[in-house]
């Protein structure tokens, strides 16, 4: 599946340039036009890349982007920025963006850029049918595991979107507000994580992973959890993982 593209820019006529660029390029692409509805689409939504203008009605980007960097600290961003916003700017790379461009840009340039921050990104999308683990496979099309002695267990639509999202970052620990994030595609602000600690124990389960000496799904203290790669994970793991 193509990369999708959040841009977020109040100029209509900028923004609606911006996605049907991206579109013909084949990427997908979401919109918005105030700082509200970024704020929104930017901790809700699924995304690869965020487009984002420093100067927007309501939340203003510098924000958004405090936000997104809170709950996703790896997604790459992009911020939109017009000439004379120096300082605006170099705000905006102290708290994080990987790049910037120029208003009035080029099409081509803007491609440019957006296809170099996507190649040395590490949330670049990828596509999981199955994720092996020592004893058995996780087969996320069927929505089951497997054991190589003795049986299979369901998964559920969240337990499989949970596993995938831990498998694709292995080796990373995850905090529960970005899973809140990027698996429930909800706000993590105010919102209980009780329901992840719940999601987690369950799938372990499932997988035979001791939840008192776990070896899968690790916890990790004061961070959240990471799926462990190593040994006949590790290997699979890289074969997941974009060269970028």
């Amino acid at each position: 599946m193509p990369p999708q593209i959040l841009t977020v820019e109040d100029d209509a006529a900028i923004r609606r340039g911006i996605v049907d660029a991206l579109r013909f390029a084949g990427y997908r692409a979401l919109e918005a036009a105030t700082g509200e509805a970024g704020m929104e689409l930017a901790v809700s939504r699924d995304y690869d890349l965020l487009l984002l203008d420093l100067v927007l009605p309501g939340p203003g980007g510098l924000e958004i982007l405090r936000e997104v960097r809170r709950t996703r600290p790896t997604l790459p961003v992009i911020i939109l920025t017009a000439r004379g916003e120096e300082a605006d700017r170099v705000a905006g790379l102290r708290q994080g963006a990987d790049d910037y461009v120029v208003k009035p840009f080029s099409v081509k340039e803007l491609l440019a850029r957006v296809e170099a921050v996507l190649r040395r990104s590490p949330e670049r999308p990828i596509d999981l049918d199955e994720i092996q683990f020592p004893g058995g496979v996780i087969d996320l099309s069927r929505a089951e595991v497997r054991f190589i002695v003795g049986g299979r267990m369901e998964l559920s639509a969240r337990e499989g979107e949970l596993i995938r999202y831990l498998a694709v970052n292995a080796g990373r620990a995850i905090a529960r507000e970005e899973l809140l994030s990027h698996v429930w595609r909800v706000n993590p602000r105010g919102i209980t994580t009780r329901t992840i600690d719940m999601h987690i124990a369950r799938l372990r389960e499932k997988l035979r992973d001791d939840p008192e000496r776990p070896t899968l799904i690790l916890t990790v203290r004061g961070k959240g959890y990471m799926f462990a790669a190593r040994d006949g994970v590790e290997s699979a793991v890289g074969t997941w993982k974009s060269d970028g």
